[in-house]
């Protein structure tokens, strides 16, 4: 079975079956022994999450049985899953919860992210919003748009350019090593406002809708951005490494600048690297 435009709306159901079965209700019910650290206090994982991917890899292999499935929990126990991303004819990257640390923490901002890969280019880009009962959905060449739980769909675009003075944006300066780290939070200050919502799935979310103008992430796991990055684009953005390239699926280093269009794109480099 290849995979087509079709396949959205499948692979959209099966996202929410995720989260009505497997998130939901374990949301603000875990208990002690339903959460567990993986490299610090603030990266974590839960029942939740380990179920949740399961099933969607689960119901994927069965509708895609030759198709590669990269699953964040999965690769935490084993990072060689990743091998072979860049290269594969068919593709599914799966964050079963996005943000769970505010998942963790009883806070409502997580997501479902799942993004599409096919020989190395990511195709299609879906983010799920448990609480919401909505979904964020992108493919290459067919816009972006929210298909709300009463069915409608809103088509979605980002934030017309604006001077670094009027942007609001994120800037994840923890996960980078000086001078960077210093140099980034210091000059953040240049923008209008900040958002953090320890949670990609939202604010690529804020980001593709307009109400948000940048994103600075410095780590970059497939799971994390695929979707993101490839809804974003669909609604009319610009993203690229720090160096300018482009981001593709292989990648898993060398940061991530997000910016309503290219020229925002390189004021945000020079201003918030300068000094």
């Amino acid at each position: 079975m290849t995979f087509d435009d079709n396949a959205i709306d499948w692979l959209a159901s099966l996202l929410a079956e995720a989260a009505d079965t497997e998130i939901m209700p374990r949301f603000r019910r875990l208990g002690d022994g339903d959460i567990r650290q993986k490299t610090s206090a603030a990266d974590l994982v839960t029942e939740a999450d380990v179920n949740a991917e399961r099933l969607i890899t689960t119901r994927l292999r069965q509708n895609y049985p030759s198709a590669m499935v990269v699953g964040e929990e999965a690769c935490s126990d084993d990072p060689a899953l990743l091998d072979g991303l860049g290269d594969a004819d068919l593709a599914f990257v799966i964050d079963p919860v996005d943000g769970t640390f505010n998942f963790a923490s009883g806070v409502p901002l997580f997501g479902v992210m799942l993004g599409v890969v096919v020989k190395g280019e990511t195709v299609a880009g879906i983010i799920h919003d448990p609480v919401g009962k909505d979904w964020l959905i992108g493919a290459k060449g067919g816009g972006s748009h929210i298909r709300h739980a009463h069915g409608s769909l809103e088509k979605v675009r980002v934030a017309a350019s604006a001077p670094i003075s009027q942007m609001t944006g994120a800037v994840s300066w923890q996960y980078m090593a000086e001078p960077d780290r210093t140099r980034l939070a210091c000059n953040q200050t240049k923008t209008l406002s900040q958002f953090n919502y320890r949670c990609a799935a939202h604010e690529y979310r804020l980001l593709a809708s307009g109400h948000g103008h940048f994103v600075v992430y410095n780590k970059l796991m497939p799971w994390d951005h695929l979707a993101g990055v490839l809804i974003h684009a669909e609604a009319g953005g610009h993203a690229a490494r720090f160096d300018g390239s482009a981001y593709l699926p292989s990648h898993v280093g060398g940061g991530l600048l997000v910016a309503p269009d290219r020229e925002s794109w390189q004021e945000l480099r020079r201003e918030l690297w300068a000094g």
